[in-house]
């Protein structure tokens, strides 16, 4: 039988296009690790300030139990619900990450609670993966692109994007305005790493970003039985379909091309605690829309069923 010769040309776009299928199911299976139960230790420490009268702060340490769920797990979408347990006996909704495949459409934090909306080329984004972080209430908070790497039997993922100033800092705090976050995300044999190299930035219109201070985070994901997070799946199983109408009302904010600016609080409560009677009184979608609208600021995007907020 005469055998047909392919082209070169064919027969790289053939073994390139077979690489970046395996590479990206390789992608799916180390985000999709970073799910389970996990005993979590928190350390943060100041390491430099380029003043010298500058005085360190003292470290943080914490430690949590925490599940982390998949709320979804597309082929190019995965999203992971993370739910405390405090004291084993109470449950808190924690933070939630999306990690969307070759996304070329995020909002970048600038400061004074103001993410700016990019475009980036499709080029740019070819392979990467965009991780969204969102805070409790599911409003945004930081996001960055870039590619996961898989070699020497590592797996890890690095970004740098600036954010607001972290949970544990932003009540205590009002030298800076900005945490530049370098994140390193690694699994591991025993769960996952979340290292970070942060910059504490105060940042001003029309003046360059000044450094105060720089930190190393180390945050360690231990894997343990899944019966230890029982309460906080149980938790979930009772209160996700609220938190999914809270999803879906946020995507309507968050579909536009420009500024996203929000009210830090309303009526002299932060937002989350505006969900907290919304649940209790079993509100439809229409009174949830209309809340989170109250926090968004000179919105050129209304949502359906919704009234200005002031």
């Amino acid at each position: 039988m005469k055998k047909i010769a392919l082209p070169l040309s064919f027969s790289l776009v053939f073994i390139f296009g077979i690489y970046a299928q395996t590479k990206k199911e390789m992608d799916r299976k180390a985000i999709l690790n970073m799910c389970g139960c996990y005993d979590i230790t928190f350390k943060y420490t100041e390491t430099f300030a380029p003043e010298i009268d500058y005085e360190k702060k003292l470290d943080y340490t914490a430690a949590a139990l925490e599940l982390a769920i998949p709320i979804v797990a597309d082929k190019d979408k995965i999203s992971i619900q993370h739910v405390l347990v405090v004291n084993d006996t109470m449950v808190v909704k924690h933070w939630r990450q999306d990690w969307l495949y070759e996304n070329n459409e995020v909002f970048h934090y600038d400061k004074d609670n103001n993410w700016v909306f990019s475009k980036l080329p499709k080029d740019a984004v070819k392979g990467q993966w965009t991780q969204k972080v969102f805070q409790v209430d599911d409003s945004p908070r930081y996001s960055g692109s870039a590619t996961w790497v898989h070699y020497d039997g590592k797996s890890y993922w690095e970004n740098k994007s600036d954010s607001p100033l972290p949970r544990r800092e932003y009540t205590k705090r009002s030298d800076y305005n900005v945490m530049l976050r370098g994140n390193r995300q690694e699994i591991t044999d025993y769960g996952w790493v979340h290292e970070q190299d942060n910059d504490k930035i105060i940042r001003e219109d029309g003046q360059e970003d000044v450094l105060l201070a720089q930190e190393k985070g180390w945050n360690v994901y231990t894997r343990v039985a899944e019966e230890k997070c029982k309460l906080a799946a149980d938790w979930w199983q009772e209160h996700g379909d609220f938190w999914a109408t809270i999803r879906g009302a946020w995507d309507e904010v968050y579909d536009r091309e420009g500024d996203l600016t929000l009210l830090k609080k309303v009526e002299e409560k932060p937002l989350f605690m505006h969900f907290y009677p919304l649940e209790k009184a079993n509100a439809d979608v229409t009174k949830i829309k209309e809340v989170i609208n109250k926090f968004v600021v000179a919105s050129d995007v209304k949502m359906e069923g919704s009234v200005e907020g002031k």
